[in-house]
């Protein structure tokens, strides 16, 4: 199964339409907060099926934690600002080990990051919009085959 990973993407259309070509390609989307409304505009872009949180930059009513399977690997998704990611994976890491999780996914610093630790990958995908700590805008898409897991970063 193919995801594309959004985070970060603060209502900037024409920075989210660069990654429209790539998302349209995927089984699945993520977005991972900041701005939950972009979603719904991604969701209309591409026809494909979107999960969502909100991030601190969000008032909608919606979820800002959610966990889930795919192809047997539980993921947990987040924005990452409630777990103090701008200093660290410490937080968001003893969440992940309490609940058993594969993936953790989450955005807020829009630095993107691609490391896995005990066994646990932790992956932010920058930001499709303001990125920092880097010069180029981000996404990635996830794929998930016969247990295995691969990312790829695009650079938009």
């Amino acid at each position: 199964m193919k995801i594309g990973v959004v985070s970060d993407t603060h209502m900037m259309k024409k920075f989210i339409d660069k990654a429209i070509p790539y998302l349209k390609k995927c089984d699945l989307i993520i977005h991972a907060g900041d701005n939950f409304s972009d979603s719904k505009y991604i969701h209309t872009e591409t026809n494909i099926g979107i999960m969502a949180v909100k991030g601190n930059c969000d008032f909608d009513n919606v979820e800002d934690e959610l966990v889930f399977e795919i192809e047997d690997k539980t993921i947990f998704l987040c924005h990452g600002d409630k777990y103090s990611v701008n200093y660290g994976i410490d937080e968001i890491e003893k969440k992940a080990k309490s609940i058993n999780a594969d993936i953790v996914i989450f955005g807020h610093t829009h630095v993107p990051m691609n490391i896995e630790k005990d066994e646990i990958l932790y992956l932010n995908p920058g930001s499709v919009s303001l990125p920092r700590r880097v010069v180029y805008r981000s996404c990635v898409i996830v794929d998930i085959r016969e247990g295995q897991i691969s990312v790829e970063e695009i650079k938009l």
